[in-house]
């Protein structure tokens, strides 16, 4: 059994070996983000090639017990057996590709088996333990909504284990030798195949956490173009920003080459392509046309899907993201690799996402240059404004996460994004709903309560729909304004509660803290004019008052009540919903 169990451990290493060559093939690693038929029909290949091999270096077994160990078995006499790993490719199917991709490795394995018997009869029963056995590996784990999670080691030795025990039952039960052979191999094959399993995720899960430090690496290179490009953007999409965001991004990431174009003409190109890729000239590619008509973003991985004219360019893959401004497409984000397998799942989320970024900082700029041209100028400069100090702390923040947990801060990053759009939405309109208002502030209290965690408790109680219209920013100024506020140096035992109910034919609004109270000095001043405090200008609570008064009446203006046991701010506005007319 000892020489055995080296026999074994010398296939099993050979498998694996394999494995890690083949985490190092771009092509294989794309797999694994992948989830469609024609991927499960890409993986089925694959497992079957590792399968097929561990039959071919199987070590063959004569009805006595006595090893022959051969370089490769082409035939096996019907009385002979084959010790191999072969089960190990199977669950390792099943549990990459799932319980189709297992089953299927599994029949290609088990009819493999039969046919190096000489499809002898007593051998048959190798196809239905094969497929058995890679069904259940795809049930027992089979995650492919996450494609960056993979079974820990050590449950894949696990299933190793039981997959391998699976294998043993069916032998003592239908081969001629039964127990004489399960007495002999069951112990090496059973647990070098299950080490051997848990070695071959290992090395899977090796290559994933790879790809989380990229992704990681890329959100802070988010963060840095974010800060970098903010005020080239504010100020309109023209050859002049678009060649500053450009040289940003091939800055801060390892693209080949960055365009961008407005609808027919490149704006600014650099990298790669750039002797025929001109600012100011017409576009030449036809998949930038796509995205323009479609408004979807497109990946290209070949030269023929970018369709660029010229004949000697060198860019072989892209990702074109359209630019979006409210349902119109002004333009596109390009970013382009010279070898097709450097495009991985990972460059085209970080390429998606800094569209999305920079097509809400367009509209941004855009929104601030129409609200300096109508007449309540004053109202919507403030809606469109962004608290540089929260935006910030908030970048701060994520860039701190991001070196303890990666998911998180990329949460935090598209919270980040739903706060810009919100203030794109409040710099276009006079009133939004409910449901979005309470986005807005859902945004501001994950970056906030990320910052400060256990410090502050918000309650949302509120007993009307959430079509109801309010003026953009009401309760996040109310909520921002007690959290800085209400509450002093006290770090435990903050809690704000939003209340909204009806009250006859007006939407009552109160946001009450626990805090300490204002002082009666600062209280006459608050919502009349600005209280500057070590937190801001005091202005906010001026201009919403103000917003108030002048969309309704007097009788909308803020209400203070205040005492040693905390302040509520009570707003009263006439009750109107989504759809509904108004004068």
């Amino acid at each position: 059994m000892f020489y055995l169990s080296i026999l074994m451990i010398e296939r099993v290493g050979f498998i694996v070996m394999l494995a890690f060559l083949l985490v190092n093939i771009p092509a294989f690693r794309r797999l694994l983000f992948a989830d469609s038929w024609l991927v499960k029909v890409q993986l089925t290949f694959i497992f079957a090639i590792f399968a097929l091999i561990a039959n071919f270096t199987g070590i063959e077994i004569d009805p006595s017990n006595q090893l022959h160990n051969k370089i490769i078995l082409t035939t096996i006499a019907p009385d002979y057996s084959i010790v191999n790993a072969r089960i190990l490719a199977v669950s390792v199917a099943g549990i990459i590709g799932g319980p189709w991709v297992g089953g299927s490795v599994g029949l290609i394995a088990g009819m493999h088996r039969v046919i190096l018997g000489g499809m002898a009869p007593e051998a048959w029963f190798y196809v239905p333990s094969s497929v058995l056995i890679g069904l259940l590996s795809g049930y027992l784990y089979n995650d492919r909504r996450n494609p960056m999670t993979v079974m820990t080691p050590w449950h894949g030795f696990l299933v190793g284990l039981i997959m391998e025990t699976i294998q043993m039952i069916f032998i003592f039960l239908f081969s001629p030798t039964g127990w004489t052979l399960v007495h002999y191999i069951a112990l090496p094959m059973i647990l070098i195949n299950s080490i051997g399993t848990s070695i071959f995720l290992s090395i899977i899960a090796m290559y994933l956490r790879q790809e989380e430090d990229t992704r990681a690496t890329q959100t802070h290179s988010v963060l840095q173009l974010t800060k970098e490009t903010l005020p080239f953007l504010r100020n309109g999409l023209n050859m002049t920003s678009a060649q500053q965001v450009v040289e940003a991004i091939m800055h801060h990431t390892n693209f080949d080459a960055v365009s961008i174009t407005d609808r027919q003409t490149i704006l600014a190109h650099v990298g790669a392509g750039s002797d025929h890729h001109i600012p100011g000239k017409m576009m030449l590619t036809h998949l930038s046309e796509t995205v323009i008509r479609s408004g979807q973003v497109h990946v290209a991985r070949t030269r023929e899907e970018i369709g660029c004219t010229h004949q000697d360019c060198p860019l072989e893959a892209a990702i074109v993201v359209p630019l979006r401004i409210k349902d119109r497409v002004i333009g596109t984000l390009k970013m382009y690799y010279t070898q097709s397998w450097r495009l991985t799942p990972v460059e085209i989320q970080l390429g998606t996402g800094l569209g999305e970024i920079f097509a809400n900082q367009i509209a941004l700029g855009q929104a601030e240059v129409q609200a300096k041209l109508v007449r309540d100028a004053e109202i919507k400069s403030l809606q469109a404004q962004v608290n540089p100090h929260f935006f910030f702390n908030a970048i701060n923040t994520i860039s701190a996460m991001m070196r303890i947990d990666a998911e998180k801060a990329r949460q935090l990053l598209l919270q980040l994004s739903t706060y810009f759009r919100s203030n794109l939405v409040g710099a276009r309109a006079t009133q939004i709903t409910l449901a979005q208002e309470r986005e807005q502030v859902n945004a501001y209290l994950s970056l906030e309560q990320t910052r400060f965690p256990g410090r502050y408790l918000v309650n949302f109680n509120s007993e009307v729909d959430d079509n109801v219209l309010l003026p953009p920013f009401t309760i996040q100024v109310l909520v921002e304004n007690a959290l800085k506020h209400a509450f002093g140096k006290r770090r435990h035992g903050n809690v704000v509660n939003v209340n909204l109910k009806q009250k006859g034919d007006r939407l009552l609004i109160a946001v009450a803290d626990n805090g300490t109270g204002i002082d009666p000095n600062i209280l006459v001043k608050l919502g009349q004019t600005a209280v500057p405090s070590a937190h801001g200008t005091g202005t906010a609570l001026q201009n919403l008052n103000q917003r108030l008064i002048g969309l309704y009446d007097k009788s909308s203006q803020l209400d203070f009540a205040t005492g040693k046991n905390g302040t509520t701010v009570t707003i009263s506005i006439p009750l109107t919903t989504k759809g509904e007319s108004q004068s």
